[in-house]
């Protein structure tokens, strides 16, 4: 193989890689998204929504039983 085929190939290899990178950045950055609340839209919000009606829950569950 001559140098040009060498350089073509090193090319290849780090265009795959930083395309790599770059697709595990991105997933990233949209799971974080959906886990940093931001007024009701997010996955962080329903869940704080979920957790305090089961307080609510639990507290008229215990108050019941005594």
């Amino acid at each position: 193989m001559n140098p040009n085929e060498w350089a073509a190939i090193g090319v290849a290899v780090v265009t795959l890689i930083s395309s790599f990178a770059l697709l595990i950045r991105w997933m990233v950055k949209s799971i974080m998204r959906e886990l940093l609340p931001n007024s009701g839209a997010s996955m962080r919000d329903q869940i704080t929504r979920i957790e305090s009606r089961l307080d609510h829950l639990y507290s008229i569950i215990v108050s019941e039983k005594l």
